[in-house]
């Protein structure tokens, strides 16, 4: 065996590799199936997120009633795993600008073609939220920079919020950046749902992101749409969610249908990823990433899912103390309305019976004696006006 034969067994490439398309309706998932392929010195991973939202049109197919985002997604996999199986060779550097504009102009074409087809007649409802054929992408595209080397280029193209992660030892870190009208940092864009600002789609104009980076194996890439990563507490647990899973698979089919059986239990939306290792075995990997749990669990999921359970303590104790006041109002109520309401009763309500007798007792004080002309009541005689009478 030769040095070169050598180095490249000693750092493998691409070794084992997992998808899933999770719908939330069976048969109605507007996610696509993901891209997976990988070679000796390739790797591309890829997810499309339809947009049910902007493309929630329905539209008469031979397979049925689709939505847009349905239909778009499917579409712009379709056209994008063609073309990169094209542009990406082992032989020489991707220019990534180039093939930005490949897929743009490819998927565009596509859309329209596809919009045509269906023949749909125009909507009367006009907003910037609509459109035909929406669709997310985010594509991760790998090259060996050297044969049997651990170097990779990932070349990273991307139109929406659908994003690219890779996961190193040392943490996980966002290779995309989400296309949102009004942008902010990943926690800051999992508390405020924000609009997409650029996406694929048959009747607007996109445009297809392009960044290219070094990532040194072993390492983990994956895409995902937001419904991987877009229902957790924070980044943090995320980056637990697919390592934690890791620790305890004893294989890459078990890791996947563990991902799978927590993100279904919190996500609200369709959900897809692909994943991919390299330079590394399962077992391996493992090894790699166990400092990097433990470091998760102590520093950051610890004592924020500690903080988070005070929080529904307390949530709850006040809750129950809400329903005491409650309780405690309406019956110190019911004993104060007795007199409160006392003239509210009808008359002759038999349950007036206390507001009768009282004013039975009043009504002596209320009558007076007929006093003939000229006399006057002893009863009304004013003292201060007889003191204030001369002595002769």
């Amino acid at each position: 065996m030769s040095r070169a034969e050598g180095a490249a067994a000693s750092l493998p490439g691409p070794t084992f590799s997992f998808g899933f398309n999770l719908g939330k309706v069976p048969d109605q998932g507007e996610d696509s199936d993901p891209i997976l392929r990988d070679g000796p010195d390739l790797g591309l991973v890829a997810v499309f997120d339809g947009m049910g939202g902007a493309g929630g049109t329905v539209y008469e197919t031979p397979e049925g009633r689709r939505t847009g985002a349905y239909l778009a997604s499917r579409i712009a996999r379709d056209v994008v795993e063609r073309r990169m199986l094209e542009l990406l060779e082992p032989d020489w550097n991707l220019n990534g600008e180039a093939a930005a504009e490949d897929l743009r102009g490819s998927v565009q074409e596509a859309l329209r073609e596809r919009l045509t087809e269906l023949n749909a007649p125009p909507s009367g409802l006009r907003s910037r939220l609509l459109r035909a054929l929406p669709t997310t992408m985010a594509v991760a595209a790998l090259q060996r920079t050297q044969p049997g080397g651990a170097t990779w280029a990932c070349h990273l193209l991307w139109a929406g919020d659908s994003r690219a992660y890779v996961f190193e030892p040392e943490g996980a870190r966002q290779l995309t950046t989400d296309d949102l009208r009004d942008p902010g940092d990943a926690l800051a864009n999992l508390r405020h749902d924000s609009v997409v600002s650029n996406a694929m789609s048959a009747d607007t104009d996109f445009h297809v992101n392009y960044r290219r980076i070094e990532l040194r194996a072993p390492f983990l890439v994956a895409c995902a749409t937001d419904g991987c990563f877009g229902y957790v507490n924070t980044p943090m647990h995320f980056e637990h969610l697919v390592l934690g899973h890791l620790q305890q698979a004893r294989t890459s089919k078990a890791w996947s249908a563990a991902l799978q059986t927590e993100i279904s239990s919190v996500t609200g939306d369709d959900a897809a990823m692909s994943l991919m290792g390299v330079g590394a075995s399962l077992q391996e990997f493992q090894e790699l990433f166990a400092p990097r749990v433990a470091e998760l669990e102590q520093q950051f999921i610890g004592p924020l899912d500690q903080l988070e359970d005070e929080v529904s303590r307390a949530e709850r104790e006040l809750e129950d103390l809400r329903e005491r006041r409650l309780a405690t109002t309406t019956a110190i109520w019911s004993r104060y309305k007795v007199g409160y309401e006392r003239y509210l009763q009808p008359a002759g309500d038999p349950d007036d019976g206390a507001t009768g007798s009282a004013e039975a007792t009043a009504a002596p004080r209320a009558s007076s004696v007929a006093v003939p002309d000229g006399e006057s009541d002893p009863a009304t005689t004013d003292p201060a006006a007889e003191d204030s009478e001369e002595t002769p």
